[in-house]
């Protein structure tokens, strides 16, 4: 939607990675240095940690658009909760390998027999694995145990393991990885970006899709927003789509700090920073009898606001007409005098009016969240 109104040629703050928006802030700097150390070694592993919406896949997928896929083959896993007999399969998979049944043995050797090709051809390997927080330590051990296959004194496969700060704890003090341990050659733990990194970021995606400098953001935006999201880029996305999106349904061609922090207002109540990705909304399926109401994926209840609205314009209506009958009878009367009635019914139209204030509210808010879902949805099915 905003992208339209100003202009834009995409959705400059998706949530899904995209290596197009790589910034390089002082910590993803740091970082690309050492991914790019531990690339030239060929071997071991690399550790690369960080908060949820640090930045680590988008990091990762620049980092890949530099490899030569004719000198490396790369394999990427998204973990779960993985035993060292899943494990080996999952990679098997992810190098292409069919494996029959669920023989570990077969795998391990279907996995040799590959990274042996594979360097015969002139190419190593290399296996990204992301979320590894979610790895049990025997399947951390059978990753260290696939990093032993040789070829001669040539290590056949490297790996890099991406994780969130619990990760990171858990290689540096779980006594049963003393031996990973001693084979990480590289490790960096990505930070939250700087204050003064907040609108060099933004500015840097908005012109990635066409921005002109419509709209213009006040300055105090950039250090509110930072408080708001604690440098971590994915928050600072999310806040910039609402804002954009307020913008665009205001018709803002300037961004203020008051706007933000209606923002940040309205995502404090709905709660805007989930920890996984939302649930599908649930389907309204037609039924012969009316059924109880069930709470909405926005925590709204449609049902009830539907009929509060129903109830609301039919009162409104009513106390109209009523106070018309009794000024047209005022007037018959020829009196200047107002009466008891028309006082009460005017109080009792103010709070219906503050009623259907709030209620508007709520159902601009709700509109706002299914907007907001809906996007994202379009934009991790486009990255699928």
């Amino acid at each position: 939607m905003f992208d339209n109104f100003y202009g834009l040629t995409g959705k400059p703050f998706q949530l899904t990675p995209d290596p197009e928006f790589y910034f390089r802030s002082v910590t993803h700097r740091k970082a690309l240095s050492y991914l790019g150390y531990g690339l030239a070694q060929g071997e071991g592993f690399i550790v690369i940690t960080g908060e949820v919406g640090s930045g680590k896949s988008t990091l990762v997928a620049h980092m890949m658009e530099s490899l030569d896929p004719g000198q490396v083959t790369v394999a990427q896993v998204v973990t779960s909760k993985l035993d060292e007999e899943e494990i080996v399969h999952v990679v098997a998979r992810s190098f292409g390998l069919d494996i029959e049944g669920h023989d570990k043995a077969t795998a391990l050797t279907e996995i040799e027999s590959f990274l042996h090709e594979e360097a015969r051809e002139g190419r190593r390997c290399l296996l990204v694995l992301d979320e590894s927080q979610n790895l049990a330590v025997p399947a951390l051990e059978e990753l260290r145990m696939l990093s032993n296959f040789q070829l001669g004194n040539h290590p056949l496969l490297q790996t890099l393991l991406l994780g969130q700060p619990e990760f990171r704890a858990t290689i540096q003090s779980d006594p049963g990885l003393e031996q990973l341990r001693q084979r990480v050659i590289a490790a960096h733990h990505l930070e939250p970006m700087q204050q003064g990194e907040i609108e060099p970021y933004m500015t840097h995606r908005l012109k990635k899709v066409g921005w002109d400098g419509n709209p213009a953001f006040d300055q105090r935006v950039f250090a509110e927003l930072y408080e708001a999201s604690g440098g971590i880029p994915r928050r600072v996305n999310q806040i910039a789509n609402r804002l954009l999106l307020l913008g665009a349904v205001e018709e803002r061609s300037r961004i203020d700090a008051a706007m933000l922090q209606n923002v940040l207002a309205e995502m404090d109540a709905e709660r805007a920073f989930p920890e996984a990705a939302p649930a599908p909304m649930p389907s309204v399926e037609p039924a012969p009898e009316p059924a109880a109401p069930v709470p909405s994926q926005t925590g709204v209840d449609m049902q009830t606001l539907v009929a509060c609205l129903a109830e609301r314009d039919a009162q409104i209506a009513e106390l109209q007409q009523a106070l018309v009958d009794i000024a047209e009878q005022r007037e018959a009367d020829r009196t200047d005098t107002v009466g008891p009635e028309i006082e009460t019914l005017r109080e009792q139209l103010a709070r219906i009016e503050a009623r259907c204030f709030e209620q508007e509210r709520t159902i601009r808010q709700t509109l706002t969240m299914l907007i907001d879902w809906i996007e994202s949805e379009m934009d991790q099915s486009r990255a699928a």
